[in-house]
């Protein structure tokens, strides 16, 4: 359950693009963006801002599951769904790793916009949904994650992170619970 929203609040949704909405995931991709979509229309009518990630390669290093080298992608495997509705005020963010944070420069725009917490929403999960929580945790962001506004692969990934490491980085809720606190704590 959402406790408050510090008056500098940013909305951060990861990785709506194109060319990972069409895949398989544990819950309807449509419900996942119409809940962000209307986060960003709730964060947007009360001035605060949105950052809108995408994420168009990997790390280098070497894993189990790959070698982590720079896959080829289709012309449009980036671009960010139309249902989010960009507008010239939303800030855009492309990533190379799983956190929004690593090498993007996100804290300090963030910092720069006065932000003192964040709200992360997007796909996957225990990917780049949960790899951007705990960075801004580990940036002095209070976290706040709508449960409802994100999805994994598995159900098994996603209620892993929602049981096991949200509690311990974040306070987590509804996208509902959120826009009604929104709402009723905005001008």
């Amino acid at each position: 359950m959402f406790s408050t929203l510090d008056p500098t609040t940013a909305l951060v949704v990861i990785d709506l693009q194109k060319g990972l909405t069409g895949l398989d995931l544990a819950h309807p991709m449509s419900d996942v963006v119409a809940r962000s979509a209307a986060l960003a229309a709730a964060f947007r009518k009360h001035g605060l801002p949105v950052v809108l990630v995408n994420v168009a390669g990997s790390p280098p290093g070497r894993t189990e599951a790959g070698s982590g080298a720079p896959r080829t992608f289709t012309e449009d495997w980036t671009e960010l769904v139309p249902e989010l509705d960009r507008r010239p005020e939303d800030h855009v963010v492309t990533k190379y790793a799983r956190s929004a944070f690593a090498g993007t420069g996100l804290a300090e725009l963030l910092l720069r916009l006065g932000v003192t917490q964040v709200v992360v929403t997007g796909i996957s999960t225990s990917g780049g949904v949960e790899s951007t929580a705990r960075s801004a945790h580990e940036e002095g962001f209070h976290v706040s994650l709508p449960i409802d506004a994100m999805t994994d692969r598995t159900p098994e990934s996603h209620e892993y992170s929602v049981q096991k490491i949200f509690p311990r980085i974040a306070e987590t809720g509804t996208t509902e619970e959120l826009i009604t606190l929104l709402d009723n704590t905005r001008p």
